[in-house]
């Protein structure tokens, strides 16, 4: 599959730079492999470099403000300074790193509604920056949050909608300046003590560390709190497990300690 975007850089007559992946699909972890075109215009120039950067929309939490904000969390220099002459076609395989913290945007070949995900060509000519559009990019979950995925699936807990967040999460190692939540729906035997679970992914080369937030139903003399659980999942010994099972003893101990019964 091939996405193909023209830009057509610096004015009328400059350079123009088309970008073509070879997949569009990618797991945290992976590369994303393609080639850019850069074709001369009317006349030379001397390009400074050429370069890949991963994009998401990030929520922002400002006072009592929130807002939405486009964010670049990965930059790669594909190539550094060339002369191009009119007419010219200079030709640029990369191999493009995704990080391992990269929000999830697809889940069994279903986009996860709320998340963007793109890569962005930048070429400067004359100290004057270009930046095209986003060529949309679909990130697969790795096999740990996969498994994950389909245990609460499994259980009975419905997807309803995913985000990022600018900000860290307490206690958690992590890199990338965001975080993704990952919404549900609560399963039918939760529902009374739920009103909806949301998971957080922060992967590395060897282990996902999971957190789960449960958005608790609050009674008529109680509010609704939140309750927070975090494990971590070892890629290498991921299929010793019953995540099923595993997800749901933790659910009903952690409503149980609690207070809350169903």
């Amino acid at each position: 599959m091939v996405f193909k975007r023209l830009m057509q850089a610096m004015g009328v007559g400059g350079p123009a730079v088309e970008t073509v992946l070879a997949n569009p699909n990618c797991r945290p972890g992976g590369q994303l492999e393609g080639r850019i075109q850069v074709a001369g215009g009317d006349h030379p120039v001397d390009i400074s470099y050429v370069s890949l950067g991963l994009q998401t929309r990030v929520e922002v939490e400002s006072g009592d403000n929130e807002y939405q904000t486009n964010q670049e969390f990965h930059r790669q220099h594909v190539t550094g300074a060339f002369h191009l002459a009119p007419g010219q076609r200079y030709d640029i395989p990369f191999r493009f790193d995704v990080p391992w913290e990269t929000p999830v945007t697809v889940l069994y070949g279903q986009h996860l509604h709320g998340m963007t995900m793109g890569l962005r060509t930048e070429l400067e000519v004359a100290r004057a920056v270009d930046s095209g559009d986003l060529d949309p990019v679909s990130v697969h979950p790795l096999p740990a949050q996969e498994r994950l995925l389909d245990a609460l699936l499994r259980l009975g807990f419905r997807f309803a909608t995913a985000d990022v967040e600018r900000g860290h999460i307490y206690g958690v190692r992590q890199t990338l300046p965001f975080y993704q939540e990952i919404e549900f729906h609560p399963a039918p035997q939760y529902a009374r003590a739920i009103k909806q679970l949301e998971v957080t992914f922060i992967a590395d080369p060897y282990q996902t560390q999971v957190v789960l937030e449960l958005d608790k139903r609050g009674g008529l003399l109680t509010e609704g709190r939140d309750a927070f659980g975090r494990f971590t999942v070892d890629h290498a010994t991921l299929d010793h497990t019953d995540w099923t099972a595993q997800l749901d003893a933790w659910l009903r101990q952690s409503l149980h300690t609690r207070g809350l019964f169903f």
